[in-house]
């Protein structure tokens, strides 16, 4: 199963890292399960700010209306931060292409992490059980003694179907035919 056609083309904030003489093979966004946790953060947030404004409302005569303030400002700093780490997850992308690996994180400051296809000497891929439910992995790349800046990929959406479509690009099976 292709995920990725030749036809489709990787949008501008991954193309500009492609080199001219190769060619994307997949090109995938990470699982939305990365924004499991500022989710939570702002549920739980929102669930505590209720909380807060319940107690000092009661105590409006005190003071508190000082500090419901500063409760539903805090509040909204999560909710901000919450917007960026989706607008983070929005233009990050694992892609693989003829060549090489590539992991584009970052809104502001750009990282690109590579690794060549032809230093990957193992690769494995690992799922937690909440991967396991939600449909997500971790790919383990490792290459000849060295430290590369592409070791370890989280989020991984359909990582059995991703796996195998790298090895089949690491590992090339022989076409040649006795006839």
């Amino acid at each position: 199963m292709r995920l990725v056609t030749h036809g489709d083309s990787a949008p501008s904030s991954v193309n500009r890292y492609l080199l001219p003489h190769e060619h994307q093979v997949i090109m995938v966004r990470r699982h939305p399960a990365v924004l499991l946790r500022p989710v939570a953060e702002v549920f739980g947030g929102l669930i505590l700010a209720g909380l807060l404004s319940k107690w000092f409302g009661s105590q409006a005569g005190e003071g508190g209306g000082g500090a419901l303030v500063v409760v539903w400002w805090a509040w909204l700093l999560l909710l901000i931060r919450f917007v960026w780490k989706v607008a983070e997850w929005s233009v990050d992308y694992f892609v693989v292409t003829s060549k090489r690996m590539l992991l584009t994180t970052g809104l502001i400051t750009r990282k690109v992490d590579m690794m060549p296809l032809g230093k990957v000497t193992d690769m494995s891929f690992q799922r937690s059980l909440l991967g396991r439910m939600l449909g997500y992995g971790e790919f383990v790349l490792e290459s000849a003694g060295q430290d590369q800046a592409l070791s370890r990929v989280n989020y991984i959406p359909y990582p059995e179907t991703l796996y195998l479509e790298v090895c089949q690009m690491l590992f090339p099976g022989s076409n040649d035919s006795d006839d």
